[in-house]
């Protein structure tokens, strides 16, 4: 059963899955067949545009971040292999194929109960985050049972952030409703709540440093496609510093702009139709919820939607170098990021929607981060390389080690894994306190919450009504 739910999940993938879902929900919210079915194809015609645009963008600038991995001279024993390749390892382990199931049916009952205000199922795939972290404690410790607490936990800490940045991302974005709920790109979150205060008492929040500003400043040469074609062509530059002399090289260069901007460009467009399929939904459930007791409640939707949004594909972009850098300089660290430096613009979108599009700070949580993930990262390497090897992944020829910089270099859920890793009930007991604690202080508090987050995102200089509203 668990391998033909998989099966489906493989299969179908998102712009088939997300799209009967946006469907069953329009009709239970009394959507007409119409309303509801071009809700669904427009859902599901976004999806596969997005996936179509990205799958091309990736084998133009892969090349050129592996140059510059390869320029770097850096020789560290950790490789990152990219969520893909977890991703795979995770549902290849007999814990990650029962939770596959067991995920779907907690998912649903913690929203049917309004436990969360998150509809978690409509993103099942990314479900692959929880499995790796809890096969990594089955295969320490020898307990099922910890394994799956393991998991269990992770994913309500998950929802509980999704649902702490899931305003701030649905207005910031424009996606009604919406929101990311895969735990490894919605953690970051977390750490921009706490530092984006401090970063203002140090003035950032005046930095005008954002797509808006820079449009509004510099006119042509300010607009989301020009910077794009800017862009591109600086990270082409640093992937051909040895060689920037040959018509190869420029080519090359001259391709990664091109492709950058065109993602500029050619991305709000289909973001647009996405934000189209939830309009009726929307509305219909406004008058719904009202007559329910006005719950709010959000769709999870998968990180891709947010991907090429001006500011977070500017900052993941710029992220890349930075990151490399950082790699070489930090004491102790072991890893080097490879594959999953390309998915730095979907690993910032928590940090992008709370500082509300500020480029410099999304650079400053990013940077420190995603370094303080490295760690993570080194720490946990030899625990995934064991579990891949187990499931016959072949490691990269000379790395000792694999791991991934997007998946496995998470601060606080490395915290969560580490406590049911040592097996003792004191360490696991304190990060299910904790969470419940956080859980009631955010449920009684939430308006307050909200309020805050908001005024916090109006303090920045780039502050306007359609990312506020």
């Amino acid at each position: 059963m668990l391998e033909f739910m998989k099966s489906i999940i493989d299969t179908f993938g998102s712009a088939i899955i997300v799209p009967i879902i946006i469907f069953i929900i329009a009709k239970i919210f009394k959507v007409n067949t119409k309303k509801s079915f071009l809700s669904a194809v427009y859902a599901g015609v976004a999806l596969q545009g997005f996936s179509l645009l990205l799958n091309s963008f990736t084998p133009i600038i892969t090349p050129v971040i592996n140059q510059m991995v390869s320029a770097s001279n850096v020789n560290l024993p950790v490789f990152d292999v990219g969520w893909q390749a977890t991703s795979l390892v995770a549902f290849s382990t007999s814990a990650g194929m029962i939770y596959l199931g067991l995920g779907i049916a907690l998912q649903t009952i913690l929203f049917l109960i309004k436990w969360t205000n998150i509809f978690q199922p409509s993103d099942l795939w990314n479900n692959y985050s929880y499995m790796v972290w809890g096969a990594m404690v089955i295969g320490v410790t020898g307990s099922f049972t910890l394994g799956i607490a393991c998991m269990i936990l992770l994913n309500l800490y998950s929802l509980l952030i999704s649902e702490l940045v899931a305003k701030r991302w649905s207005s910031y974005y424009k996606y009604p409703n919406c929101t990311i709920i895969a735990m490894h790109n919605v953690e970051a979150s977390i750490f921009a709540v706490i530092a984006d205060p401090i970063y203002n008492l140090f003035g950032l929040n005046k930095v005008k440093l954002n797509p808006v500003y820079l449009q509004q400043k510099f006119g042509f040469l300010g607009e989301p496609m020009t910077l794009g074609l800017f862009l591109g062509m600086f990270i082409g530059i640093l992937g051909n510093t040895s060689d920037l002399f040959s018509l190869k090289a420029w080519g090359q260069i001259l391709q990664v702009g091109i492709a950058t901007s065109a993602v500029m460009a050619i991305f709000p467009k289909i973001a647009s139709m996405f934000a189209q399929a939830f309009a009726p939904i929307t509305e219909a459930a406004r008058k719904f919820m009202e007559k329910a007791g006005k719950r709010e409640w959000y769709i999870a939707v998968n990180d891709a939607v947010g991907y090429g949004e001006p500011a977070t594909l500017i900052t993941g972009l710029i992220l890349i170098p930075i990151m490399l850098v950082a790699a070489m300089i930090l004491p102790g660290n072991e890893v080097l990021p490879v594959v999953d430096l390309l998915a730095l613009p979907y690993m910032v979108q928590g940090l992008v929607a709370i500082h509300n599009g500020n480029i410099v700070k999304v650079l400053v949580s990013g940077t420190i981060w995603f370094s303080l993930g490295l760690y993570i990262c080194t720490w946990t390497a030899p625990l995934f390389t064991d579990m891949a090897l187990g499931i016959g992944i072949v490691i990269p020829a000379g790395a000792l080690l694999i791991t991934s910089f997007n998946i496995l270099g998470k601060p606080l859920m490395g915290l969560v894994f580490f406590a049911f890793l040592t097996a003792n009930p004191v360490f696991i007991g304190i990060a299910v306190v904790l969470y419940l604690v956080l859980w009631f202080v955010f449920k009684t508090k939430k308006d307050r919450i909200n309020e805050y987050l908001l005024k916090q995102a109006m303090k920045n200089s780039n502050a306007t009504e359609s990312n506020i509203a």
